[in-house]
Protein backbone atom coordinates (compact mmCIF):
# COMPACT_ATOMS: atom_id res chain seq x y z
CA UNK A 1 0.00 0.00 0.00
CA UNK A 2 1.06 3.56 -0.52
CA UNK A 3 1.69 5.99 2.00
CA UNK A 4 -1.24 8.75 2.11
CA UNK A 5 2.33 11.26 4.14
CA UNK A 6 2.36 14.21 1.85
CA UNK A 7 4.64 14.36 -1.36
CA UNK A 8 6.42 17.46 -1.58
CA UNK A 9 9.71 16.08 -2.06
CA UNK A 10 9.10 13.08 -4.18
CA UNK A 11 12.28 13.17 -5.41
CA UNK A 12 13.74 11.84 -2.04
CA UNK A 13 10.61 9.01 -1.93
CA UNK A 14 11.39 5.45 -1.33
CA UNK A 15 10.14 3.21 -4.28
CA UNK A 16 6.42 1.51 -2.93
CA UNK A 17 5.04 -1.80 -3.87
CA UNK A 18 1.15 -2.21 -5.08
CA UNK A 19 -0.78 -5.41 -5.28
CA UNK A 20 -3.06 -4.96 -8.40
CA UNK A 21 -5.90 -6.88 -7.17
CA UNK A 22 -6.08 -4.29 -4.34
CA UNK A 23 -5.04 -0.52 -6.53
CA UNK A 24 -6.92 1.27 -9.03
CA UNK A 25 -4.07 0.81 -11.81
CA UNK A 26 -4.21 3.64 -14.83
CA UNK A 27 -3.15 2.06 -18.01
CA UNK A 28 -5.02 1.89 -20.99
CA UNK A 29 -6.91 4.95 -21.48
CA UNK A 30 -9.99 3.20 -23.10
CA UNK A 31 -10.20 1.02 -19.61
CA UNK A 32 -12.88 2.11 -16.70
CA UNK A 33 -10.37 4.43 -14.84
CA UNK A 34 -8.47 5.42 -18.38
CA UNK A 35 -9.53 9.13 -17.72
CA UNK A 36 -7.42 9.66 -15.27
CA UNK A 37 -4.30 9.58 -17.26
CA UNK A 38 -2.68 12.53 -18.70
CA UNK A 39 -3.19 10.97 -21.74
CA UNK A 40 -6.84 10.86 -22.07
CA UNK A 41 -9.33 12.53 -24.22
CA UNK A 42 -12.58 14.41 -23.69
CA UNK A 43 -10.63 16.52 -20.99
CA UNK A 44 -10.05 19.40 -22.53
CA UNK A 45 -8.82 22.97 -21.05
CA UNK A 46 -8.64 26.21 -21.24
CA UNK A 47 -5.60 28.58 -20.09
CA UNK A 48 -5.57 32.28 -20.30
CA UNK A 49 -8.20 31.69 -23.47
CA UNK A 50 -6.16 29.14 -24.96
CA UNK A 51 -7.72 25.96 -25.64
CA UNK A 52 -5.37 22.64 -24.41
CA UNK A 53 -6.91 19.42 -25.76
CA UNK A 54 -5.52 17.26 -22.36
CA UNK A 55 -3.18 17.47 -19.19
CA UNK A 56 -0.53 15.83 -21.37
CA UNK A 57 0.06 18.67 -23.37
CA UNK A 58 -0.36 21.41 -21.19
CA UNK A 59 2.31 19.52 -18.72
CA UNK A 60 4.62 19.71 -21.47
CA UNK A 61 4.27 22.66 -22.77
CA UNK A 62 4.80 24.59 -19.15
CA UNK A 63 8.84 22.78 -20.12
CA UNK A 64 9.06 25.77 -22.16
CA UNK A 65 8.15 28.87 -20.81
CA UNK A 66 11.01 30.91 -22.25
CA UNK A 67 10.46 29.07 -25.81
CA UNK A 68 6.72 29.55 -27.09
CA UNK A 69 6.68 28.71 -30.47
CA UNK A 70 8.09 25.75 -28.96
CA UNK A 71 4.71 25.38 -26.71
CA UNK A 72 2.59 26.45 -29.86
CA UNK A 73 3.41 23.07 -31.60
CA UNK A 74 3.10 21.05 -28.57
CA UNK A 75 -0.73 22.37 -27.53
CA UNK A 76 -1.19 22.11 -31.10
CA UNK A 77 -1.60 18.53 -31.31
CA UNK A 78 -4.97 16.38 -31.61
CA UNK A 79 -3.18 13.39 -30.05
CA UNK A 80 -1.30 13.62 -26.55
CA UNK A 81 1.35 11.28 -27.33
CA UNK A 82 2.50 13.71 -30.44
CA UNK A 83 2.62 16.24 -28.20
CA UNK A 84 4.76 14.31 -26.01
CA UNK A 85 6.63 13.55 -28.37
CA UNK A 86 7.11 17.25 -29.96
CA UNK A 87 8.43 17.75 -26.56
CA UNK A 88 11.31 15.41 -27.07
CA UNK A 89 13.74 16.98 -29.17
CA UNK A 90 13.86 20.26 -26.82
CA UNK A 91 14.17 18.60 -24.07
CA UNK A 92 17.33 19.45 -23.41
CA UNK A 93 16.23 23.25 -23.48
CA UNK A 94 14.25 22.45 -21.10
CA UNK A 95 13.55 25.64 -18.20
CA UNK A 96 17.06 25.02 -16.11
CA UNK A 97 15.03 24.19 -13.21
CA UNK A 98 12.57 21.82 -14.29
CA UNK A 99 13.82 18.58 -12.63
CA UNK A 100 12.81 20.36 -9.47
CA UNK A 101 9.51 21.97 -10.30
CA UNK A 102 8.34 19.19 -12.05
CA UNK A 103 5.88 17.52 -9.65
CA UNK A 104 4.75 20.97 -8.65
CA UNK A 105 3.88 21.85 -12.17
CA UNK A 106 1.90 18.15 -12.65
CA UNK A 107 -0.18 19.01 -9.34
CA UNK A 108 -1.40 21.94 -11.01
CA UNK A 109 -2.42 20.45 -14.11
CA UNK A 110 -4.39 18.00 -12.34
CA UNK A 111 -5.92 20.88 -10.36
CA UNK A 112 -6.76 22.71 -13.68
CA UNK A 113 -8.29 19.41 -15.32
CA UNK A 114 -10.10 18.98 -12.09
CA UNK A 115 -11.28 22.87 -12.15
CA UNK A 116 -12.82 22.85 -16.55
CA UNK A 117 -14.34 19.08 -16.08
CA UNK A 118 -15.29 19.13 -12.25
CA UNK A 119 -18.10 16.86 -12.45
CA UNK A 120 -16.60 14.73 -14.97
CA UNK A 121 -13.07 14.36 -13.35
CA UNK A 122 -14.26 14.18 -10.31
CA UNK A 123 -16.94 11.87 -10.33
CA UNK A 124 -13.71 9.36 -11.47
CA UNK A 125 -11.37 10.31 -8.81
CA UNK A 126 -14.05 9.48 -6.31
CA UNK A 127 -15.38 6.17 -7.88
CA UNK A 128 -11.70 4.81 -6.64
CA UNK A 129 -12.84 5.44 -3.33
CA UNK A 130 -10.10 4.85 -0.40
CA UNK A 131 -8.09 2.30 -3.00
CA UNK A 132 -4.31 3.34 -3.95
CA UNK A 133 -4.18 5.20 -7.56
CA UNK A 134 -1.31 3.21 -9.60
CA UNK A 135 -0.05 4.24 -12.90
CA UNK A 136 1.30 1.55 -14.47
CA UNK A 137 4.25 2.27 -16.70
CA UNK A 138 6.67 -0.08 -18.46
CA UNK A 139 9.84 2.62 -18.53
CA UNK A 140 8.97 4.99 -15.63
CA UNK A 141 9.28 4.07 -12.04
CA UNK A 142 8.86 7.93 -10.87
CA UNK A 143 5.32 8.87 -12.06
CA UNK A 144 4.01 5.78 -12.08
CA UNK A 145 5.02 1.79 -11.37
CA UNK A 146 6.54 -1.12 -13.41
CA UNK A 147 5.58 -5.12 -13.24
CA UNK A 148 7.64 -6.46 -10.40
CA UNK A 149 6.87 -10.07 -11.72
CA UNK A 150 6.00 -12.07 -14.31
CA UNK A 151 2.17 -12.44 -13.44
CA UNK A 152 1.70 -8.55 -13.25
CA UNK A 153 0.36 -8.94 -9.49
CA UNK A 154 3.07 -6.46 -8.43
CA UNK A 155 3.68 -2.89 -9.14
CA UNK A 156 6.78 -1.01 -8.12
CA UNK A 157 7.76 2.51 -8.42
CA UNK A 158 7.31 5.72 -6.62
CA UNK A 159 4.14 6.43 -8.75
CA UNK A 160 4.35 10.11 -8.08
CA UNK A 161 1.15 10.68 -10.60
CA UNK A 162 -1.12 8.24 -9.12
CA UNK A 163 0.37 9.71 -5.71
CA UNK A 164 -0.87 13.34 -6.99
CA UNK A 165 -4.66 11.89 -7.79
CA UNK A 166 -4.70 10.42 -4.22
CA UNK A 167 -3.66 13.77 -2.82
CA UNK A 168 -6.23 15.51 -4.78
CA UNK A 169 -9.19 12.98 -4.38
CA UNK A 170 -9.09 13.48 -0.93
CA UNK A 171 -8.86 17.27 -1.47
CA UNK A 172 -12.11 16.82 -3.55
CA UNK A 173 -13.85 14.82 -0.67
CA UNK A 174 -13.73 17.70 1.04
CA UNK A 175 -14.92 20.49 -1.43
CA UNK A 176 -18.53 20.73 -0.36
CA UNK A 177 -17.94 24.62 -1.28
CA UNK A 178 -16.03 23.91 -4.90
CA UNK A 179 -13.61 25.37 -3.62
CA UNK A 180 -11.03 23.33 -6.15
CA UNK A 181 -12.96 25.25 -9.04
CA UNK A 182 -10.37 27.79 -8.81
CA UNK A 183 -6.89 27.41 -9.22
CA UNK A 184 -4.09 30.34 -8.15
CA UNK A 185 -1.28 30.43 -10.68
CA UNK A 186 1.86 27.89 -9.59
CA UNK A 187 4.25 30.14 -7.49
CA UNK A 188 7.77 29.14 -9.96
CA UNK A 189 9.14 32.10 -11.79
CA UNK A 190 8.29 32.31 -15.54
CA UNK A 191 5.13 30.47 -15.53
CA UNK A 192 4.19 31.41 -18.83
CA UNK A 193 2.31 30.22 -21.86
CA UNK A 194 3.05 31.51 -25.42
CA UNK A 195 4.82 34.63 -23.31
CA UNK A 196 1.95 35.80 -21.26
CA UNK A 197 2.18 34.89 -17.44
CA UNK A 198 -0.57 32.04 -16.37
CA UNK A 199 -3.53 33.66 -13.90
CA UNK A 200 -5.80 31.95 -11.70
CA UNK A 201 -7.99 29.65 -13.62
CA UNK A 202 -11.25 29.83 -12.83
CA UNK A 203 -14.73 27.17 -14.25
CA UNK A 204 -18.32 27.52 -14.03
CA UNK A 205 -20.36 25.12 -15.02
CA UNK A 206 -19.51 24.62 -18.96
CA UNK A 207 -17.85 27.71 -19.15
CA UNK A 208 -14.69 28.21 -19.04
CA UNK A 209 -13.36 31.90 -17.63
CA UNK A 210 -10.17 32.94 -17.05
CA UNK A 211 -10.24 36.07 -14.24
CA UNK A 212 -7.61 38.26 -13.83
CA UNK A 213 -5.34 38.31 -11.05
CA UNK A 214 -6.84 41.28 -8.54
CA UNK A 215 -10.37 40.01 -8.89
CA UNK A 216 -9.50 36.90 -7.01
CA UNK A 217 -6.48 37.91 -4.39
Amino acid sequence: MTSRSSIDQPENSLLRTYVRGEAVIVYKTKEDFGGLSNMASGYPLQINGVRILTTEALYQACRFPHMPEVQREIIGQHSPMTAKMKSKPHRKDSRPDWDNVRYKVMRWCLRVKLAQNYEEFGRLLLATRDRPIVEQSRKDDYWGAKLADEAGDTLVGQNVLGRLLMELREKLKEDAEGALKTVPPLGIPDFLLLGKPVGPVVARGLDYVQKPQSALF
